[in-house]
């Protein structure tokens, strides 16, 4: 039996604003602008964990030096 999904109200709007794009270009545009939304709304995450002191230059440092990869054998 197939599983049914089920959409958030905010899925179905971006679905509905997909119908409606026509050419390739229309395509890239609505790409271009669900970018730029995804991007503020990070850069607006990480100004909040800096003034709530989450995050620092410390924590910046230590970043820079991790080894996060997973190992392969």
């Amino acid at each position: 039996m197939q599983e049914r999904t089920i959409f958030n109200p905010a899925q179905l709007h971006v679905l509905n604003m997909m119908a409606r794009v026509k050419t390739q270009e229309g395509m890239e545009r609505l790409k271009e602008q669900l970018a730029a939304f995804y991007a503020q709304m990070i850069d607006d995450e990480m100004d909040a964990l800096w003034e709530s002191g989450r995050w620092n230059e410390t924590k910046l440092t230590e970043l820079k030096s991790a080894h996060l990869r997973t190992p392969y054998k």
